[in-house]
């Protein structure tokens, strides 16, 4: 009558976790884009709106979604030249 840990998880669909940029976009709103998945980008008026619609440009890749590597942010400074 014992239950498997296999079995019970057998029904939950497998989560993937993404790095997500937002940039403010200079017509306004804002571009979101997940540099692991090529052409994985969109857009929205509002953040909350951009991220609603990232997530969905993400599920409609099904399956095809690759496990992301780790990823770094950085800045770097330079000075500006006359032209």
């Amino acid at each position: 009558m014992g239950h498997t840990m296999k079995g019970m998880k057998s029904g939950a669909p497998k989560t993937f976790s993404y790095s997500v940029f937002y940039e403010q976009a200079s017509e306004g709103g804002y571009v979101a884009f997940v540099p692991a998945l090529p052409g994985c980008h969109t857009q929205g008026e509002t953040l909350e709106e951009a991220e609603h619609n990232v997530k969905e440009a993400m599920a409609a890749r099904g399956e095809t979604i690759p496990e992301e590597g780790p990823s770094f942010q950085g800045r770097v400074t330079v000075p500006l030249t006359a032209a």
